[in-house]
């Protein structure tokens, strides 16, 4: 019985799915003749049995160096109805907080912080409390200056609007700060976000160094993923959670499925679904979304 769902995605701009690498994957996990192509020459579907499991991680290994994702999911609820995301690293290409203190003069000593918390070598809400202290008396204005250097990672537009498309709830969740994750969300056309609240001291014009309370960290990530669930009445097994740092853990765990993007070591240890080579269309396509059903293009 084919239980699982093998999905391969080339990068567009490196490579192409040839039939010799559809080979490759399809006889390594004992995957059906029949396959379904979502994007010529970029992204396929394999059906797989129930050991196709056991043998991912040679697959992984045969692929090495080589520009392709292989993602391994069940075949059943594979269109997801909820998504909540992360914004840093995954849905924009910044590290948004490093970005503001890179213009503040004091981007590498932040920088290294914020690495640090992303491995999860540090508690998240202590990082952030120091990070943010450190602008203290900085002027307010450098927001918008970092504003202008945030980048969408390819595929987001897709991967949100083509999700909402199709009935999906969306949700952009940041350890970072309203002030970015209300543009980004518009940007992309979330229907929600949250995110931590960078305090400014509007008749000095300048920031205080503190946050608001509480902070959202990982616990809140988490929290929301289980609250947007039981409001919109969405079984876990339909819900989507994508993220690149230790702060996305508990999400990437509990959702239906959790994807790891172009994540840091401690994530990629803890979670079997990731995307290392490719952009956040894969996200689509291992919902089994066809490019010709792909929205915000």
């Amino acid at each position: 019985m084919m239980s699982f769902v093998l999905t391969l995605v080339a990068q567009r701009d490196a490579t192409t799915l040839d039939n010799a690498t559809i080979a490759l994957a399809r006889d390594a996990l004992d995957g059906a003749r029949d396959i379904t192509v979502l994007s010529p020459e970029e992204a396929v579907d394999i059906p797989c049995p129930t050991t196709a499991a056991e043998r991912l991680p040679a697959l992984h290994a045969a692929l090495e160096g080589r520009a392709i994702d292989a993602v391994l999911t069940h075949q059943a609820s594979r269109r997801k109805r909820l998504l909540v995301s992360d914004m840093d690293s995954t849905i924009v290409a910044n590290e948004t907080l490093d970005d503001l203190a890179a213009h503040a003069g004091i981007g590498e000593k932040i920088a290294a912080i914020t690495t640090r918390s992303m491995n999860g070598e540090l508690d998240f809400a202590t990082a952030l409390r120091e990070r943010v202290a450190l602008l203290k008396g900085f002027p307010s204005a450098l927001l918008e200056k970092a504003w202008k250097d945030v980048t969408l990672n390819e595929g987001a537009k897709e991967m949100v609007q083509t999700m909402h498309a199709h009935g999906a709830h969306t949700a952009l969740v940041s350890g970072g700060f309203t002030f970015f994750t209300s543009r980004v969300a518009t940007l992309c056309g979330f229907d929600e976000d949250h995110a931590n609240t960078l305090i400014v001291d509007e008749a000095q014009g300048t920031l205080t160094g503190e946050t608001g309370h509480p902070i959202l960290g990982p616990d809140t990530k988490l929290a929301l993923l289980e609250r947007l669930a039981a409001e919109h009445a969405i079984p876990q097994v339909e819900t989507l959670a994508i993220g690149d740092g230790a702060n996305d853990l508990p999400m990437l765990k509990k959702a239906g499925l959790g994807l790891a993007f172009h994540a840091k070591p401690v994530v990629r240890k803890a979670v079997a679904a990731q995307i290392n080579q490719t952009s956040l269309r894969t996200a689509l396509f291992v919902q089994g979304y066809p490019v010709s059903a792909f929205s915000g293009t």
